[in-house]
């Protein structure tokens, strides 16, 4: 039998499971926009588009107001 490969998760993916999920009028607003946030509202700013949200890192843990 073969070894099985370990997958490998960044830090940022390492806890996406248990960040809040946002909209882009949330990362519009927010004072520490990150990459991942900035790259969701330069594709929500396409006229047409449809998302779901974006994990984001700053909820970790905390409530969204």
């Amino acid at each position: 039998m073969g070894k099985k490969k370990k997958i490998v998760q960044s830090k940022e993916d390492k806890y996406q499971h248990s960040w809040k999920i946002v909209l882009s009028d949330k990362c519009e607003v927010c004072t520490t926009q990150c990459t991942r946030g900035l790259r969701y509202l330069q594709k929500m700013s396409v006229p047409g588009s449809s998302g779901k949200g974006v994990p984001c890192h700053l909820t970790k843990g905390k409530a969204m107001k």
